[in-house]
């Protein structure tokens, strides 16, 4: 194994302890309406997990104040998770201990947030924090907007009780174990981005909450096989094209009432979004199972029955989007939309943007104007590689906020903007507070400062003009030659990593600096480009690999590129990619590593997989033609044979084990030599600080192995 010289902080070690130098970054920001204060999370140090709620006081010359310490509510007791709340932070990859979310009433002078399992309240105006005596174990705490309750979950039931404490009691209880109301179900929080199951009115006076029966949903069991004298975990898991959970929404009045909200939910099973606010009744998106069709409707809250104000189609598929559809204070509906090639904003019947942005998100809807996050779309006049910003979009054009080279993002309130910022030319983030567009505030940052520096040059590889980041070592110069490749994706779609920002880029200038000439390439299929890109893999996941290919080969003329040692490493659909490129195309890929990959698309979840593949049963030589081990998938691996290391966590409940360990029985049936590291305890992220910094030295191991460096 690579050595690390002793009394100096290697980077694998740096880069697990800190949690890819997440911690002690703020985070999660809310900004008053009135602009007199920010909310926000962020660690005491770079490799302390605990996060505390903050608040910086813009009214009072902009200063930071603690409002709750994690440490001090528990009185120095250790952190104790409810398996829900463990479930919780795995389908939102979060990885970070005490203060882990919050929410706010809609003035932001009351937070609510639950910690190990308990119910607190701050006011952050008065800077007091106290605990709710209240049954637990407590999960997505919400206050109503004005501040006088406390809705949250506690075994499956949705319950309600007074700010101060008083009159807690169940607004819905589950009519058996397999029934949840207010948390969203698997597919929600996985993959469609809907992390919560209940919504408050905008009076505070009754809440809509989705109600999941996951009894037609089938059960794997999921064991640790490092100690067989535990039960194994039983989950309900939707595998592609079996039943999902049933999902109903229903309005609960303070008063006790209770009004089903009525639609097709044979045709439109999926409660994707709900959106409540003062600017309209409340709304919801609903897609067919397909995702080719969505509907958005309005809800009457007197009688529940809903009406269709918006319909979608697409022949391919139709995608989500964070803060939409929502209403803009004047009525219209805003949403984002796929018209004429490109990804535009609309509100109303009319797109504001055109195809010179493929827009991302919709972040603040204010009243002459709507805020949004954007990358350059086909149109644009020149390409800006990995960059994403800010703009204000209104009838009157298009203003760009955030400048420079960065991935860009923000959050507003009446008249200040949180804008933070990540940029290719320095680590970290900066996060600056904003009033009319004047700095007001800087948030510190406590993250650590890596011990390497990454050297990333942002091009496009490639007839398709395939986006790319491209690391070569830190000492290299000409006259040492052409240099081994690591191509280093994700490959695949919702999972970009072509970004221009320095820390993104960090684990491959590591590899870079190993020896190897690094190269990530976001092809087909990968987001922010424009909508054709995304859906031209439809049916065929094996386009990823081509552009893989193309991207290396459209490179080499511009880098000091050896094609004849030439490896690929990825996790989760880059582990897919990089089985698939050595049992496929060993003529061009001599080594892979294969992270937690999917390897039978049957075994993968319904919402993702079911929008690229389509249904199994309809579809069955889809499945088979981009699956690795069944038949059809298996008659494609070439004779020739690649090193391949398979890498997985028994306790992962997204991509499970049994995608490589069938993988692993099928190249064993078929005699091909290959090598299997299972991590015990291990979810589909890799947390333990031990296993993600010996894992990076595995792999380089196994790399220069099996090229022969």
């Amino acid at each position: 194994m690579t050595s690390i010289a002793p009394g100096k902080t290697s980077f694998p070690r740096q880069y697990a302890r800190t949690q890819r130098f997440t911690l002690g970054a703020p985070r999660a920001f809310s900004v008053a309406p009135d602009g007199s204060r920010v909310a926000f999370l962020r660690a005491p140090g770079g490799t302390d997990p605990a996060n505390s709620l903050w608040v910086l006081d813009l009214a009072d010359g902009a200063r930071e104040r603690l409002a709750a310490d994690p440490r001090a509510l528990l009185g120095g007791a250790s952190e104790e998770l409810s398996e829900e709340e463990k479930a919780r932070r795995e389908r939102s990859r979060e990885g970070g201990a005490g203060i882990v979310g919050y929410a706010t009433d809609a003035a932001v002078e009351l937070a609510v947030f639950a910690l190990s399992g308990r119910l607190f309240t701050a006011e952050l105006r008065a800077g007091t924090t106290r605990e709710l005596p209240v049954p637990g174990p407590v999960i997505d705490p919400r206050p109503s907007p004005d501040g006088r309750l406390v809705a949250y979950v506690a075994r499956g039931a949705l319950r309600v009780t007074g700010a101060d404490g008083e009159g807690d009691r169940a607004l819905a209880e589950p009519e058996s174990p397999e029934i949840t109301y207010g948390l969203a179900e698997f597919i929600a929080a996985e993959e469609m981005d809907r992390p919560r199951g209940y919504w408050w009115s905008p009076d505070g006076d009754a809440l809509l909450v989705a109600r999941a029966d996951e009894s037609p949903v089938r059960r794997w069991w999921i064991s640790d096989p490092a100690n067989p004298d535990r039960e194994p975990q039983r989950v309900a898991y939707p595998a592609a094209g079996t039943p999902n959970a049933e999902v109903r929404l229903f309005l609960y009045g303070l008063d006790g009432s209770r009004t089903e909200v009525v639609w097709d939910r044979v045709r439109y099973p999926y409660l994707a979004r709900v959106h409540w606010s003062a600017a309209g009744a409340p709304l919801l998106l609903v897609q067919a199972r397909d995702q080719r069709v969505q509907l958005h409707l309005t809800v009457d809250t007197a009688s529940g029955t809903t009406r269709t104000v918006h319909a979608d189609e697409d022949a391919v598929w139709l995608d989500l989007f964070p803060g939409v559809p929502a209403w803009a204070p004047d009525g219209r509906l805003v949403r984002i939309a796929d018209e004429g090639g490109a990804r535009v904003l609309a509100a109303g019947d009319r797109p504001l943007t055109g195809g010179r942005l493929q827009i991302r998100a919709v972040l603040d809807i204010g009243d002459d104007d709507i805020l949004v996050s954007a990358s350059a779309g086909e149109a644009a006049r020149a390409p800006e590689t990995g960059e994403i910003h800010v703009y204000r979009v209104n009838e009157l054009g298009i203003e760009r906020v955030s400048e420079g080279a960065g991935v860009h993002s923000a959050v507003r309130g009446g008249p200040v903007t949180v804008l933070t910022s990540a940029r290719p030319d320095s680590p970290g983030t900066t996060v600056r507070v904003e009033r009319d567009g004047k700095t007001v505030a800087v948030v510190d940052s406590y993250a650590e400062t890596p011990v390497l520096t990454a050297r990333v040059r942002l091009t496009e590889g490639g007839a398709r003009r395939i986006p790319c980041a491209v690391l070569l070592p830190t000492d290299y110069s000409e006259s040492d030659g052409p240099l081994p490749v690591l191509m280093d994706p994700y490959g695949g779609p919702h999972g970009p990593r072509v970004y221009a920002a320095h820390n993104a880029h960090l684990t491959s200038q590591w590899f870079a600096d190993q020896g190897f000439a690094v190269i990530v390439a976001d092809g087909r299929g990968a987001p922010g480009r424009s909508p054709g890109w995304e859906k031209a893999i439809r049916d065929d996941f094996t386009l990823t690999l081509d552009d893989q290919i193309e991207a290396l080969h459209g490179l080499a003329g511009a880098f000091p590129l050896d094609l004849g040692r030439v490896a690929m490493r990825g996790w989760s659909y880059g582990g897919y990619l990089s089985a698939l490129a050595v049992l496929r195309r060993p003529d061009v890929f001599h080594a892979g590593i294969a992270g937690a990959p999917v390897t039978d698309w049957r075994l993968y979840d319904t919402h993702y997989t079911e929008r690229y593949l389509g249904d199994p049963q309809g579809s069955p030589s889809v499945y088979e033609a981009n699956s690795l081990v069944t038949d059809s998938g298996l008659s494609q691996v070439a004779e020739q044979h690649r090193p391949l290391m398979l890498i997985h966590g028994l306790a992962d409940d997204n991509v499970v084990a049994a995608h490589t360990l069938r993988l692993s029985s099928a190249l064993l049936a078929a005699g091909r030599p290959h090598e299997v590291l299972p991590l015990t305890g291990v979810t589909h992220m890799t947390p333990q600080e031990q296993v993600a910094e010996n894992l990076l030295l595995l792999q380089v191991d196994f790399l220069k192995r099996s090229l022969g460096i």
